[in-house]
């Protein structure tokens, strides 16, 4: 259940029963009052415009303006537009988006029939990652419940405007959680990402106008327009307004998902909310926001609050929300290792330097593994990220290459070990063994 640092205020979240993801529920806790209120008094644009001076950013990693991007979107264009929830979460380490789809469910239908009237939209899609299995039920059996109830579907409350969601489940490729290759996914073709431009706010879903949002995003639509976007925007800091769910696992005593405001102190949220590492451990580094982003330090983050203006000058990102703990002990060889053999594994194969380069990191990383390691082997692997980056579709060569040099440039010594003497500088340690 997600829980807020204790000076932190709760926006989206709410104490978690066995019911909370019922419509029942939903409706006692006003759920869909906004909905009937937006569509009686509010013109689409004005939705538009009330998200925009909420400075609500999107919250899958890129930050993007979420009014900015809707405000695209033309209302007298003739043509049909689409919605789309990015409920992939494929970044390891993230599964806050999980959680609302478990948890509150119609908190997310009741947010993007707004977004939906908002973008004019009469079909809107949630693209879910395939193993997700338990979110699909609830997610759907809200659904099915809300369809009964007349909120979805034709003549919503009366309204006139019409709206289905749809829940489309993919085939568990990690690259399909990219805007892109989400709608190619949609389509019923291979999960390939596309160029831009044109932006898909512009030619999308079948060639139309398509706005993707992921679904934390989505889900703060509601709140927006029941309290005003002035109280939202009171809420965390002037650049990132908002509270934002945040997953931590690892070598952590308290796991799980912490709803913080931006803004709150990074040590704070560590070592009072979570409990601190575990059987008292001392606390290595951090993955911020999934193991796209690079990792920061203990000391680094001691100084930080979880503002993306701080942690960016660092030399990080939030990313998706998805942090990492890793306990003093840890072999980062290893970590690196399970790492890049993801990333080969994923890899949709179409663009050349990331096809290619993630199967060049894979293999020397494992031959450093095996106490076969050459002294030039990780400068060649620093030159192989850096090949990589800006040189691809979508972002994943980037990715692959931000954790490579990240872990690099402050754990080198550890590899230099582990090449010098054919193993780790942790062996035997429980940590070491655990990562690999």
């Amino acid at each position: 259940m997600p829980a807020p640092g204790r000076d932190a205020k709760i926006l989206m979240t709410f104490p978690v029963t066995g019911s909370s993801h019922l419509l029942a529920e939903a409706r006692a806790r006003g759920q869909y009052g906004t909905l009937a209120k937006v569509l009686a008094t509010m013109a689409p644009a004005d939705v538009t415009k009330e998200v925009g001076a909420s400075g609500l950013q999107g919250r899958g990693g890129a930050a993007f303006p979420t009014g900015r991007k809707w405000s695209v979107v033309r209302y007298d264009d003739g043509q049909p537009h689409y919605l789309c929830a990015n409920a992939d979460e494929g970044e390891p380490g993230t599964f806050k988006d999980r959680w609302i789809l478990e948890n509150t469910p119609h908190q997310l239908i009741e947010s993007m029939l707004i977004s939906a009237y908002a973008l004019q939209v009469r079909h809107a899609f949630v693209y879910m990652r395939g193993e997700f299995a338990g979110p699909y039920r609830r997610l759907q059996a809200a659904l099915d419940e809300a369809y009964a109830a007349g909120l979805v579907g034709e003549n919503i409350l009366g309204s006139g405007f019409s709206c289905d969601i749809i829940v489309y489940r993919g085939a568990g490729s990690y690259v399909c959680g990219e805007a892109s290759a989400l709608i190619t996914s949609i389509e019923g073709k291979r999960g390939y990402p596309r160029n831009r431009p044109p932006r898909l706010t512009v030619k999308g879903l079948y060639q139309r106008p398509t706005v993707i949002n992921n679904v934390e995003t989505l889900a703060n639509v509601a709140w927006i327009m029941e309290h005003g976007a002035a109280a939202f925007k009171a809420i965390g800091c002037p650049k990132a307004p908002g509270t934002r769910l945040i997953s931590i696992s690892g070598h952590i005593a308290r796991p799980g998902v912490y709803e913080i405001e931006y803004g709150y102190s990074w040590k704070k949220l560590i070592h009072d909310d979570c409990g601190g590492m575990l059987e008292g451990a001392e606390l290595k580094c951090v993955i911020p926001g999934g193991i796209s982003t690079k990792v920061l330090t203990a000391a680094e983050i001691d100084q930080l609050a979880l503002d993306p203006a701080e942690v960016e000058p660092a030399g990080s990102s939030m990313g998706s929300g998805g942090m990492v703990a890793i306990a003093e002990g840890t072999c980062m060889v290893r970590l690196l290792q399970v790492m890049l053999r993801f990333y080969h594994h994923e890899s949709c194969g179409q663009c050349t330097p990331c096809r290619e380069g993630m199967g060049w990191l894979h293999r020397i990383i494992d031959r450093i593994v095996a106490g076969q390691g050459r002294a030039a082997d990780l400068d060649q692997m620093l030159l192989i990220s850096r090949l990589q980056d800006g040189n691809t579709i979508c972002g994943m060569g980037d990715a692959a290459g931000f954790a490579t040099i990240g872990i690099l440039a402050k754990y080198r010594h550890e590899f230099e070990h582990w090449i010098g003497t054919g193993r780790s500088m942790f062996e035997g340690n429980l940590e070491c063994r655990r990562s690999s």
